[in-house]
């Protein structure tokens, strides 16, 4: 199993790690391939038998319940991108010489020969935003392209399938990229780095070196963010094809070779000739749905991705224009009374809030939840001059309160005792009561939401809900 392509999975003894959304697909190619597959499993629920009935009645043998133990003759783990490393089903594999690949792995040795190239997206926050934001400009630019990956199409559908791609959007998480070794992408670009899912690769620097993965063997540009050095840094670590370019992005104005802005226009200095002294416009400012500032910056990783596959700047502004970005990401759920209501939901740690709550001058700000064991000073030290006043729910608002008291301790704070779903009512009335005309109402929770809710979705849902409910009885 070098690094070439297996051509060969007869009779192969594979093991897949985990059942859902990867490891079932996973499953079912391989033993379409004639690969000879055992699916383990830590969890034996209701939903995990009958996961176990659907793949035994094609011929694949499933162990539930354990999913610590190696399979005797295995001679290939594919596991589930969220089995963490420490597992004692990889330290057996280790033990034997077994190697460990991903489904995204998978997907890049299953690839034909001529298989589509990717342009690959990483980063703490932003990575669907600017994915979606590439795919929309390829598919401006004609190309037949998907977003894939950590989103919509899985990858082995997008390489196995039927339909015939010119290039993908890739979007990988860390989890994916540590158990990709043999990836090598077109270009590939990391948006930023914060601390995140640090239980899951025990370390900043673990973490750091899994998102930094992605540069590994790219052919054309490494696209990195000039605000966040730590990804100027896995740029030089990393080991590229000859004629590789280091490509920045910047909310101010770009050197050459990086893309960045002038005067409300997107403009191009990497991918241009004599980039000393031109530059190319791509887009206007208001041509990015939102043109909050780390919006931008996910438009400007976009563009530069695609400018190095060759994509002509109309395409960009056509691209960006036409993009929507999904529900729950600094959605305008509503203007009242001069107020304006903001979802946020999907700011689930620090980083993303605070890009967040750096898009608006005076902030009425709802935040709280699970805090993962994040820790909130710099968020509120770096924001608290945009406050204008604090509304705190779920389980962990204690910590955000703390940090408000320390670093914004004029700053009027609400501490609602409640985790209930009833909460986000009275979180949204006690933030009308403190907004003042020109004031943004902003759920940014900086928190994970599975105190009081399903997901972040269900949580901007109700935020939106209680908005237009008090809209109602205005």
């Amino acid at each position: 199993m070098g690094s070439g392509q297996v051509t060969d999975w007869q009779g192969k003894n594979v093991t897949v790690a985990g059942l859902g959304v990867s490891g079932i697909p996973a499953a079912k190619v391989l033993h379409g391939l004639g690969a000879k597959v055992t699916v383990v499993n830590d969890g034996d629920d209701a939903r995990a038998r009958a996961q176990a009935e659907e793949l035994e009645a094609l011929g694949v043998s499933v162990r539930l319940g354990d999913g610590a133990t190696l399979p005797e003759g295995t001679e290939l783990i594919v596991t589930a991108p969220g089995w963490k490393p420490d597992k004692p089903l990889f330290a057996a594999a280790h033990e034997a010489g077994v190697p460990v690949w991903g489904d995204v792995e998978l997907a890049w040795r299953l690839r034909g020969p001529e298989a589509a190239p990717w342009l690959a997206v990483t980063g703490t926050n932003g990575k669907t935003t600017t994915v979606q934001m590439l795919a929309s400009i390829l598919d401006a630019a004609g190309l037949r392209t998907a977003a894939v990956g950590n989103i919509g199409v899985s990858l082995l559908d997008a390489v196995l399938g039927e339909e015939q791609y010119d290039v993908l959007a890739v979007e990988l998480s860390s989890y994916q990229l540590h158990w990709a070794p043999s990836l090598r992408a077109h270009s590939a670009a990391v948006l930023n780095i914060a601390p995140d899912h640090l239980d899951w690769h025990g370390s900043m620097e673990a973490y750091a070196r899994d998102k930094g993965r992605i540069y590994e063997g790219n052919r054309v540009a490494c696209v990195y963010n000039v605000a966040d050095k730590a990804t100027e840094d896995l740029v030089r670590e990393a080991d590229v094809e000859e004629g590789c370019r280091a490509i920045g992005f910047t909310l101010g104005t770009p050197g050459p070779s990086q893309l960045g802005v002038v005067e409300g226009i997107l403009v191009d200095r990497a991918f241009v000739e004599n980039r000393q002294k031109n530059a190319q416009e791509l887009a206007e400012v208001s041509d990015v749905n939102p043109p909050a500032p780390h919006n931008i910056a996910n438009a400007l990783a976009a563009a530069a991705l695609a400018r190095a596959y060759g994509v002509p700047p109309k395409a960009v502004r056509d691209g960006l224009r036409a993009f929507t970005p999904d529900a729950h990401r600094i959605a305008h759920v509503a203007d009242l009374d001069g107020v304006a209501y903001v979802d946020d939901s999907k700011a689930t740690n620090t980083h993303a809030a605070e890009a967040s709550l750096a898009a608006y001058e005076s902030i009425v700000w709802i935040a709280g939840g699970l805090a993962k064991g994040a820790v909130f000073e710099e968020l509120v030290a770096k924001s608290a001059k945009r406050l204008r006043a604090a509304v705190l729910i779920g389980a962990d608002r204690g910590l955000i309160r703390e940090a408000l008291a320390r670093h914004a301790p004029e700053v009027p704070v609400v501490d609602l005792d409640r985790t209930d779903t009833g909460a986000m009512l009275a979180a949204v009335q006690e933030a009308k009561r403190l907004a003042r005309p020109g004031d943004t109402v902003l759920l940014a929770p900086a928190c994970a939401s599975m105190d009081m809710f399903t997901n972040y979705n269900q949580r901007g849902d109700v935020f939106a809900e209680a908005v237009r409910e008090l809209g109602a009885g205005a």
